[in-house]
């Protein structure tokens, strides 16, 4: 049997023996909106728990648009100009529009970067596009603190616009349950202190602080706390299938219209499966979000409900731009000089975490349970080395060595990485 893998721009072909049982685990059929500009229109004329955005932009001077950084595929091209054409004619100035990308503690997105990640040059040329710099003081607002004690600082640029909209990939995220919506502000456009404080091992720690979990989530309910704290805020929420194609879009009031997204997105990510696994093979899920391994760890945690008590768990990324942060860099060097349990001892002394740190806590999630082995073209042999997990140069070739030697030919395969879990004894 022949599966390809999400990896990089073209996919990874992998070969598996025919007589193996193979469950390949994917998205369930998702319709494709036959006509996505209309249907953004639409969503835009028809919104969630709110007026339409050609009424609710009447009066106003000014906009902030707070879109994701690049490492989410969002289809902005589709989105960002109805979007900001319906703010012009409402009367509200081109140079009072500003588009903030959310990078959170992300690098900027610069250059052609940008130019992709916004997808029209006509927006680029006729509002502002601006990176949130999450260590930059003086460009934050204070708003108070949470009931969890996370301080709120939010980009001033966001807070001090009359009309405050994000746009959103809505997808399962390992630590917020789903991405997307409240997400975009906290840790979007946070201050580095709220951003760190957030992703402690206080709250990183709980049970349900995992993929698809919303009730209970400790870091759901900071970040619907910290949003109520901005005031209003209006949402584009869109889901797309394993090709990238638009299957649904709404608007409205931020936190109700993510709740209709994320409801939409259950029944289709979230995908029963009965037993668990010796051998599972997945993916980062592709460009972009495979361009780093910090990235890639979202991948390992996404696959480990069906993994079995020290198992095998197969991960491809391309890691085309490398490990990722430098802070990301010194975790790993902490990680692999000692245990995952020292390196989880010093996390829960601290009140926040160091910046990145948190993907090295949620890779440890994924080395109790079995382990990792990572196929990769993108790693210095130095790079593989910091990982932490087992480096592996043929991925078919270990694949078959962990079969022979388990003695189970039953592999579990998701293709799409953590867009898709799989929910076990259902």
């Amino acid at each position: 049997m022949q599966i390809t893998l999400n990896y990089g721009k073209t996919g990874l072909p992998l070969n598996l023996p025919d007589d193996w049982a193979i469950t390949v685990i994917r998205k369930k059929p998702m319709p494709v909106l036959p006509d996505p500009p209309l249907a953004v229109r639409q969503a835009l004329d028809a919104p969630v728990a709110a007026r339409p955005l050609s009424v609710e932009a009447r009066g106003y001077r000014s906009a902030c648009i707070a879109i994701c950084d690049i490492t989410r595929p969002v289809p902005n091209a589709l989105l960002l100009p109805p979007l900001t054409a319906t703010l012009i004619q409402a009367g509200i100035p081109p140079d009072r529009i500003t588009i903030l990308v959310a990078t959170g503690l992300h690098r900027s997105n610069e250059g052609e970067e940008l130019r992709e990640l916004v997808g029209d040059d006509s927006v680029l040329k006729t509002v502002r596009v601006v990176n949130h710099d999450a260590r930059c003081d003086e460009d934050h607002v204070e708003l108070g603190t949470t009931t969890q004690g996370v301080p709120v600082k939010i980009d001033r640029r966001f807070l001090e616009a009359d009309l405050r909209i994000v746009t959103g990939l809505v997808e399962p995220h390992f630590m917020a349950g789903y991405s997307g919506g409240r997400k975009v502000i906290a840790p979007g456009i946070a201050h580095r202190d709220t951003i760190t404080r957030l992703h402690s091992a206080r709250l990183l720690e709980h049970p349900c602080a995992a993929n698809c979990v919303l009730i209970g989530n400790p870091v759901h309910e900071a970040q619907l706390e910290i949003a109520t704290m901005v005031g209003r805020v209006l949402a584009v929420n869109v889901v797309i299938d394993e090709q990238r194609r638009l299957s649904f879009v709404n608007f409205g009031e931020m936190i109700q219209s993510h709740a209709a997204a994320v409801t939409y997105m259950r029944g289709y990510a979230e995908i029963p499966v009965a037993r668990r696994f010796q051998t599972v093979i997945t993916s980062s899920a592709g460009y972009p979000l495979d361009k780093t391994y910090y990235q890639t760890v979202k991948g390992m945690v996404g696959a480990l409900n069906i993994l079995a008590p020290g198992g095998c768990l197969f991960i491809a990324s391309e890691c085309s731009e490398g490990m990722g942060s430098p802070e990301f860099v010194a975790s790993q060097k902490r990680l692999v000089a000692g245990t995952p349990g020292q390196f989880l001892t010093a996390l829960r002394a601290k009140p926040a975490a160091a910046i990145d740190e948190w993907e090295t806590e949620m890779q440890i999630k994924a080395m109790k349970v079995g382990t990792i082995h990572l196929y990769t073209t993108g790693l210095s042999p130095a790079d593989l080395a910091l990982t932490g997990v087992m480096p592996v140069a043929s991925l078919a070739e270990a694949i078959r060595r962990q079969v022979v030697a388990c003695g189970d030919r039953r592999v579990a395969v998701i293709p799409e990485g953590p867009y898709v879990i799989p929910v076990p004894g259902t």
